[in-house]
């Protein structure tokens, strides 16, 4: 481990970011550029004191699962992330769904998409960043952990993921994730993080199974559907995909379809997210 080139590179790194990509407010007390050691601290989910720690080089060796929330935390690139790693003494982490970051650049584009939806996800499903405007229409999807961080496990495992949407619609959802799923196979071909989600996923849901026989293949593109919120009613949303070049992630964007769904959108943003249920969290969103 080398304490004080990871201590400066955690300081540098945290001192980098615009606290407003990290989705905090920069208030009109903040003196210092970047974040403070406890928003890193919270973001992170560990204490101020291991991270003030680890800042000052007097820290022990962070276990890997600490570099993930920390490399999560700090907004790092794929290439940061594994420096991280190589500083603290350990080996990165395989770049499947559950280490890799956002690219900064989509995070970016989320900053600059402002009142309209937009998420970035994993080629697996899972929700990376999200904007706030997100957050306000689907929940917050980056709290998930284990095979629930996966938008198809939790659509096939949870049925209450799908009362944020028109029971006519289920089938449709349930067609487009096991055809989406099956194009990631099919791309990350004996990838055992891919086949062992799709092997839980057969042993846990006897809808998924079926479907998965029919081998169908579709890589969402486009589509329209409609949200239920418990809010502000019902939002009809066309949303579009944009594919980064080694489809590894793509960024997500849901604008209203009609008057009714821009009008419920606005008022939307203007409750807010007090009291957001939980279970409202489990829009199939691709």
């Amino acid at each position: 481990m080398q304490r004080e080139q990871l201590a400066a590179f955690l300081r540098h790194r945290r001192e980098a970011i615009d606290p407003a990509e990290a989705g905090i407010a920069a208030g009109p007390r903040r003196r210092t550029a970047g974040l403070r050691r406890e928003e890193v601290a919270g973001l992170a989910g560990m204490s101020v004191d291991y991270v003030v720690r680890l800042e000052q080089g007097r820290s022990s060796r962070p276990s890997a699962g600490l570099l993930v929330a920390l490399a999560r935390a700090l907004r790092l690139s794929d290439d940061e992330r594994e420096h991280l790693f190589h500083l603290a003494g350990h080996q990165p982490a395989p770049g499947d769904g559950a280490a890799r970051q956002a690219r900064s650049g989509l995070v970016r584009m989320l900053g600059l998409l402002g009142s309209t939806p937009a998420l970035v996800l994993s080629d697996l499903g899972e929700v990376l960043a999200q904007n706030r405007a997100a957050v306000l229409l689907t929940g917050d999807h980056t709290r998930h952990s284990g095979d629930s961080r996966y938008l198809v496990y939790r659509w096939f495992t949870d049925p209450a993921v799908r009362v944020v949407h028109p029971p006519e619609e289920h089938e449709h959802h349930s067609r487009q994730l096991v055809a989406d799923l099956r194009a990631s196979v099919g791309r990350r071909s004996g990838d055992p993080v891919v086949t062992g989600l799709v092997d839980r996923l057969r042993d846990a849901s006897d809808h998924f199974r079926r479907l998965w026989a029919e081998h169908e293949v579709a890589v969402r593109r486009a589509d329209r559907k409609t949200l239920l919120h418990p809010r502000v009613g019902r939002l009809l949303m066309d949303c579009e995909t944009l594919v980064t070049p080694d489809r590894l992630q793509q960024l997500l964007v849901l604008t209203p379809a009609d008057a009714e769904a821009r009008e419920r959108m606005e008022l939307l943003s203007v409750l807010g997210t007090e009291t957001f249920p939980a279970q409202a969290e489990g829009s199939s969103l691709r």
